[in-house]
């Protein structure tokens, strides 16, 4: 949602069950009367006391763009995942490693003769030149007992152009980290 790490939203129909199992009173701070309403307690009066008040960066973001504004800016980025895994699709090279219904798109490498380790090293070098050229980040997890590639489009700045110039990226580094493999360099 636009916002940095530390942010997240819930959604219940049972606001006291929630409130009660993520309580930060510890029973140090509780009056003998048993009841918060008999004292005034000066953490719910102040921010250095309290909870960090983590949601003004979601709220800020909301305020900023409107719903409408939210709903163009997932759809944007949702269709520019699509079109980078219908790269990956159509990329003898690579291959998509999981569905990609929202903006996240996990593939590999896939060069003949290479399993298991090897071809996590491979996508590891790999991984390591495009993230190189200082242009694009990937990130990378494992799935299925495999190194993944992670796109991860989300940034409000991120357009068609971006998405295309990692695809170049791509390819180019594959080129590299190919030929490098071939004459048996790292």
């Amino acid at each position: 949602m636009f916002t940095p790490i530390d942010c997240s939203a819930l959604y219940t129909r049972h606001r006291e069950l929630f409130r009660r199992a993520f309580s930060l009173v510890p029973e140090y701070l509780t009056t003998p009367l048993g009841s918060r309403e008999h004292a005034v307690d000066l953490m719910d009066y102040g921010v250095q006391l309290g909870r960090r008040f983590r949601a003004l960066k979601l709220w800020w973001v909301l305020r900023s763009f409107g719903l409408d504004g939210i709903r163009e800016r997932l759809r944007e980025h949702i269709r520019l995942g699509h079109s980078f895994a219908a790269f990956i699709d159509a990329e003898p090279a690579f291959e998509r490693m999981a569905p990609a219904p929202f903006s996240v798109v996990c593939f590999r490498a896939r060069p003949a003769g290479l399993a298991g380790a090897e071809l996590d090293a491979f996508n590891l070098r790999l991984l390591e030149r495009v993230n190189a050229s200082g242009e694009v980040f990937l990130s990378h997890t494992r799935l299925d007992g495999g190194i993944a590639l992670r796109v991860a489009i989300g940034n409000l700045a991120t357009t068609e152009v971006d998405v295309r110039r990692c695809r170049e990226l791509l390819l180019e580094a594959l080129g590299e980290q190919q030929r490098a493999h071939d004459t048996g360099q790292p």
